[in-house]
């Protein structure tokens, strides 16, 4: 007994059965509908579901400024807090899903600041951007100037001058090796001393960020 055809039709060459979910997505924009489909609606409740999830990584402070700003349930603000309470993980995961229900009431406007501010808090603050590039330039100049070790230890008295010379020596070794692998047209890849330096340094700058510390590239006064 021979099968019989399905019915439907193509569209830019690939067969759209009737009825399926395709022509029905086809159909709604056609009709210039705004109603999501099956398949959309499931990707943005997994979304708001992570969303809420990403709710428990914002501090106490953040967390209530957001509720004040967006006028937050107190219902969804207290499951937050619940859930980073819990440890057992059938109680957590029905908390989760409790959550991720409560997002789902939001509006687009109050989704969109949670976006805005959980994005926010994933960027590096200022301070911590310069504070690492101070690093890496401290880092870079101890390497390739002996006078640079003499500013560090002027700016860090209690620096550990032993270790520190021992690494800039070896971090100098392996750049050689390095521009050996470079000129071969081989992926570069650092020392372990390169990497040590550069934790060193940003140590000092943050135990020290509220103190003066050098600028690496600014002039020093010459001694009389």
């Amino acid at each position: 007994m021979s099968r019989k055809p399905t019915k439907g039709y193509y569209v830019r060459g690939q067969f759209v059965a009737e009825g399926s979910e395709l022509d029905l997505e086809l159909k709604r924009e056609l009709k210039g509908s705004t109603d999501m489909s099956k398949t959309d609606m499931k990707k943005h409740s997994d979304h708001l579901q992570a969303l809420g999830e990403s709710l428990l990584t914002l501090g106490a402070p953040a967390l209530s400024r957001l509720s004040e700003t967006l006028d937050l349930s107190e219902k969804l603000t207290d499951a937050v807090v619940e859930a980073k309470r819990i440890t057992n993980f059938e109680g957590r995961r029905r908390q989760m899903q409790y959550i991720g229900k409560l997002m789902r009431r939001l509006d687009e406007d109050a989704i969109a600041a949670i976006e805005a501010a959980i994005e926010e808090q994933r960027k590096p603050s200022a301070s911590a951007t310069l504070a690492l590039h101070q690093a890496e330039q401290w880092r870079d100049q101890l390497i390739a100037d002996d006078d640079a070790l003499t500013r560090w230890l002027s700016s860090v008295p209690d620096a550990d001058v032993q270790n520190l010379r021992a690494l800039i020596r070896q971090a100098r070794k392996d750049a050689q090796a390095s521009s050996a692998q470079e000129r071969a047209g081989e992926a570069v890849r650092h020392g372990k001393a390169y990497r040590e330096i550069f934790q060193i340094v940003r140590t000092a700058l943050n135990k020290d960020s509220d103190e003066e510390v050098i600028d690496p590239d600014a002039e020093q006064p010459s001694t009389p």
